[in-house]
């Protein structure tokens, strides 16, 4: 998908750090907590981070292209119904009225992603592959800005320039609450969503933002 050397780069390091940080925190379950889960779903939820990080890691080579499609998409797609669940039967402590607002951020990263690897798919099938996704998705790969080696037009590239605010909105809002849990020091108090403040809640939101910030600038690329 990315066409820029640099930044291709950038954004695999980016998801690289992202995977390992994930990874880490689904072994150990270090910090316990994750947007105020129990340990055991919060465990699950960095490891489907994790796996969102490789993929959109792959995502930016043209190998990546040619993993799979069908089986990303019903992943990622039961990932964001997973959180919906957790957020409903297992609000680990915290108020529903509460756990679902927290989670839905999550839902919708996850069915971005969902939606983002049959796109792509689609721009590959239009471009000479065996589907026939890609015209009916309005994709074309010889389209992009010199960025990116594939673009979409119609309802695709409207859902993509919503989906792109969307992530920015959501990098602001993590980022801006890691900032004052860290400047917060430590003080033992709860956010509006009902994640504990310290540093581990401070890396998780930084962690968070960073995504959704890789996310938005994929899915701008589309555009």
């Amino acid at each position: 998908m990315i066409a820029a050397t640099g930044l291709r780069w950038v954004l695999t390091i980016l998801f690289a750090v992202l995977a390992l940080y994930g990874t880490w925190r689904a072994i150990t379950g270090h910090g316990g907590r994750h947007a105020g889960q129990g340990e055991v779903t919060g465990r699950v939820a960095h490891a489907l981070h994790a796996a969102m990080a490789v993929a959109m890691g792959a995502m930016v080579w043209p190998r990546g292209m040619d993993l799979p499609a069908r089986p990303q998409v019903v992943f990622f797609t039961v990932a964001a119904l997973w959180f919906v669940a957790v957020a409903v039967v297992i609000p680990g402590g915290v108020p529903r009225v509460r756990a679902l607002p927290a989670a839905l951020p999550h839902v919708l990263v996850m069915g971005a992603m969902a939606w983002m690897v049959h796109a792509m798919t689609g721009a590959m099938s239009g471009h000479g592959g065996s589907g026939g996704m890609g015209d009916m998705a309005g994709m074309d790969m010889s389209g992009g800005s010199g960025l990116s080696s594939m673009s979409v037009h119609g309802g695709a590239r409207a859902a993509a320039a919503v989906l792109a605010v969307l992530m920015l909105a959501f990098t602001l809002r993590w980022l801006a609450r890691a900032f004052d849990i860290a400047r917060a020091d430590g003080a033992a108090a709860e956010g509006p969503a009902g994640e504990q403040a310290g540093d581990e809640g401070a890396w998780d939101l930084g962690c968070h933002g960073a995504m959704a910030f890789g996310m938005a600038v994929m899915l701008a690329l589309l555009l």
